[in-house]
């Protein structure tokens, strides 16, 4: 056919489920190891490992030998984790260099309060918590943190305003400074 492609059927596995069951029972441990000591972040290690399983799942329909599974998610975890570095890397770089700049100092919280402020921050789910300190403590468009954790604009009004009600029904004083 002229100018389309033939679709590629997806591999399905090959190998005994147990092989890599095996794998995963023997290798799980020392894969997250590796994956929190180069990412310093647990949740991260976590979510490295996983995928690096999903890639060994997608990848063994006979492409690795069975004698190299150790070694190929070893390097799949290293790979993964450098990926995420660069992605956020990058997006750190792009939002010094789109972030707006406030002309004049705005009012700041006394230590204790921007304290606790953080503390009840870090109860909400990692999205929600990044778009207020997108919206609000970076002061950046919903159009531009959409871009920054690409998604939609109504995700990231939906997540905001989800964020809001969760802070809201914490008990009085929590947030009242």
């Amino acid at each position: 056919m002229h100018g389309s492609r033939a679709v590629r059927p997806v591999a399905v596995s090959h190998k005994p489920p147990d092989v890599l069951l095996q794998l995963y029972e023997r290798a799980a441990p020392g894969a997250y190891r590796l994956a929190l000591l180069l990412s310093g972040d647990r949740d991260e290690a976590d979510d490295v490992v996983q995928e690096a399983f999903v890639r060994i799942m997608r990848r063994s329909s006979g492409s690795i030998r069975p004698e190299s599974l150790d070694a190929y998610l070893r390097r799949t975890v290293v790979n993964l984790t450098r990926s995420r570095w660069r992605r956020i890397r990058s997006q750190r770089r792009y939002l010094e260099t789109h972030r707006p700049r406030p002309e004049e100092p705005t009012t700041q919280l006394d230590v204790e309060s921007r304290h606790e402020m953080w503390t009840t921050l870090r109860t909400l789910p990692v999205r929600q918590r990044a778009v207020l300190f997108l919206r609000y403590y970076e002061d950046m468009s919903e159009t531009q943190v959409a871009e920054v954790l690409g998604c939609s604009t109504n995700a990231v009004k939906c997540l905001a305003a989800r964020a809001l009600t969760s802070l809201r029904r914490l008990p009085r004083g929590v947030m009242d400074e």
